[in-house]
């Protein structure tokens, strides 16, 4: 499973783009976006998905 980034509730702070240990987000017209297919949670590399962590808008980065 993957997470995704509510486009109506993110802030475009940047802050999940550089936490991203897979490079999985990125900006996108203006809004950062999700690449599903590069997003594994941070298994092997965290505890929890670091988008959700670092976002400071609760709810915002969550799973698809």
């Amino acid at each position: 499973m993957a997470y995704k980034i509510i486009a109506s509730q993110c802030t475009v702070c940047g802050a999940c783009e550089f936490e991203c240990p897979n490079a999985a987000i990125s900006l996108k017209n203006d809004i950062y976006v999700m690449d599903s297919k590069k997003c594994t949670e941070c298994k092997g590399h965290f505890d929890a998905p670091q988008c959700a962590v670092v976002c400071p808008v609760p709810g915002t980065c969550v799973p698809a």
